[in-house]
């Protein structure tokens, strides 16, 4: 990495953090009309964030990258008003800033309070999705958090056609116009310094993107991660199942959007009524263009399945192709899930709710799901707003990555005079 990359970045650092102290202490009413503001200017610049746009994608075609790529990556007018629409819908959350999260006192008359705090600095590294700008932008500033934004070289004038508009939003609100900032650079170098923490001004990092990213982040970060490594999600389709209700699941929870890391990838089937449930399953797939991988005991049922392979169980496809498994019963289902998840989401279908319970407990996903599509775990579809990723991991946060998550807490501790013995 050049002297003159690290001087940059350095200067983001440190504008970052003097920004972040300020926004701690912005009111919930200034954080809000920032957003607003936000909102309008993208409103008002569609021509010229889609004319960013054409740029990304006729280079990504030069490219010859694959449709589900080019899916993340393509905007259009409907796509801009739901990023507008979700700037919006963050600032009409409640401000979790300041919120008393518990309250007690000690006997010795000490009053003592958990309160929501920013967490400062967030680094948020992503790949083609443009909207991730505004998104990962808006749910720090509510969250009273100032970001460094790293968008991948696909999504460069995308992704810095509305971070502009996101920044003169900053300055409509009289808020630190460093409060957003976006790494100018698609040198692969800025990430490695954004993963030491720029000199301790990052205190948090979120990635977003397809494994190779996330685990570059994971292996290198200095400074705590939020992140997941793939999407294998399963759907499993149980006896006890409503067929209409499992033929509509399958196809929206794979094929509605291919690209995204809540699309089901494994298909399992209750032996119980797999000789029903599949062929029915395997012609919907078909007829909606989704390419149909299989056990043998699949493919006794249907001829037309493709054999799957070992690796087929353990690959985020991210593309129209899924892997159907023959199961034996919900024990098997929890079996195959646990021995292949990645703790994203998986859904189970069918009317019995015993048998929905065992699910939803026994299986340690960040999200589980009864009786809907696995395309549902999205921060916006949870009433967040919007989201800067989905965590899998244990620690801070899990599942989508909202306002709340990108907070931390600190003890106020009020007394009278007390001293301890």
């Amino acid at each position: 990495m050049s002297k003159e990359i690290k001087k940059v970045l350095l200067a983001m650092g440190n504008e970052a953090k003097k920004s972040s102290q300020k926004l701690a202490l912005a009111s919930a009413e200034q954080k809000n009309k920032s957003l607003h503001y936000m909102a309008d200017n993208i409103d008002q610049n569609v021509s010229n964030i889609l004319d960013a746009n054409n740029k990304d994608i006729a280079r990504a075609k030069e490219n010859n990258i694959s449709q589900s790529f080019l899916d993340r990556l393509i905007l259009n007018e409907e796509r801009i008003k739901s990023m507008s629409d979700g700037l919006r819908s963050i600032a009409s959350l409640e401000d979790p800033i300041g919120q008393k999260m518990a309250k007690w006192q000690r006997p010795n008359g000490l009053d003592i309070e958990r309160v929501r705090t920013p967490l400062g600095v967030i680094g948020v590294i992503y790949e083609s999705r443009p909207n991730v700008t505004a998104d990962a932008g808006a749910l720090c500033i509510k969250a009273g958090n100032a970001v460094i934004l790293r968008g991948g070289s696909e999504s460069h004038h995308s992704s810095n056609a509305i971070y502009d508009f996101l920044k003169e939003g900053l300055i409509q609100a009289d808020l630190p116009e460093f409060s957003i900032q976006i790494i100018p650079t698609v040198d692969r170098s800025a990430v490695g310094y954004l993963l030491s923490g720029l000199e301790s001004t990052v205190d948090v990092v979120v990635p977003r993107g397809g494994k190779s990213l996330v685990e570059r982040v994971q292996n290198e970060a200095k400074v705590p991660v939020f992140g997941h490594l793939e999407g294998i999600c399963h759907l499993y389709i149980d006896k006890d199942a409503d067929i209409e209700k499992a033929k509509d699941i399958t196809i929206n929870a794979k094929m509605r959007r291919t690209g995204i890391c809540g699309a089901a990838e494994t298909l399992l089937i209750d032996e119980a009524k797999a000789s029903l449930l599949l062929p029915e399953l395997n012609k919907v797939l078909k007829n909606s263009g989704c390419e149909v991988r299989g056990c043998e005991r699949s493919m006794g049922i249907v001829g037309d399945i493709i054999p799957a392979t070992k690796s087929d169980w353990d690959t985020e496809y991210l593309d129209s192709i899924i892997s159907v498994k023959i199961v034996e019963g919900i024990n098997g289902a929890i079996d195959h899930i646990n021995k292949h998840s990645t703790n994203h989401t998986d859904s189970i279908v069918t009317e019995n709710t015993e048998t929905a319970e065992i699910f939803l407990k026994e299986i340690d996903s960040a999200i589980v799901m009864h009786n809907t599509s696995t395309q549902f775990a999205d921060g916006g579809e949870f009433g967040m707003g919007a989201e800067i990723g989905i965590a899998t991991g244990r620690f801070h946060a899990r599942g989508p990555v909202g306002v709340e998550q990108l907070t931390t807490f600190k003890y106020v501790v009020r007394g009278s005079g007390q001293t301890r013995s």
